[in-house]
């Protein structure tokens, strides 16, 4: 009697494995196969608008829309308000990240960077070339003064890995698009 009950305990726990196995590997098959129908990526449902690009320091991280929950300094390189995308004739564009050590620290080697570096921001399928004027640090306010020297610009910024409640700032201008 005791030699079946342990036979049926042993076969109703493998038939639960299989079960799960089975319901699991489906369940992951079927996110996958929406994904790829509707052309996502795993990551987010939701297509990045864009793309920012420094081979000098590697960084190469897409952009999500404004409006999109995935734009946030938390989760990526983030389009801050304020930005004017940069069809536009007077456009501004504000771009933040996090520096320091964790994995959500895209602009960790952003003071690596130097006049005359090229920064490549693909903005809905076109690409712009802008090329650093200026850098420096400014105290962290919630703000970024600047002044608007250029017709087109991309202001990147990030914590200062030497100086706390400082903020690193990166102005370029457009050096060229293909558009």
């Amino acid at each position: 009697m005791f030699k079946k009950i342990c036979y049926c305990i042993i076969i109703l726990i493998i038939y639960l494995v299989i079960c799960n196995v089975i319901y699991t590997n489906n369940k992951t098959s079927i996110v996958s196969k929406s994904l790829l129908i509707n052309g996502l990526t795993p990551k987010y449902k939701e297509k990045p608008i864009g793309k920012i690009i420094i081979n000098k320091i590697n960084i190469n991280n897409d952009l999500y829309s404004i409006n999109s929950k995935h734009n946030n300094v938390d989760e990526n390189v983030t389009i801050l308000d304020g930005s004017i995308e940069p069809s536009n004739t007077n456009s501004i564009m504000f771009i933040a990240a996090h520096s320091g050590d964790d994995d959500i620290s895209y602009f960790k080697y952003l003071d690596k960077l130097h006049i005359n570096d090229n920064i490549i921001l693909i903005y809905k399928n076109i690409k712009y070339v802008y090329i650093v004027t200026n850098i420096w640090e400014q105290d962290k306010n919630g703000y970024i003064n600047i002044n608007k020297d250029y017709n087109k610009q991309l202001v990147l910024t990030t914590c200062s890995p030497i100086h706390d409640n400082k903020q690193l700032i990166i102005n370029s201008k457009l050096k060229e698009s293909n558009n």
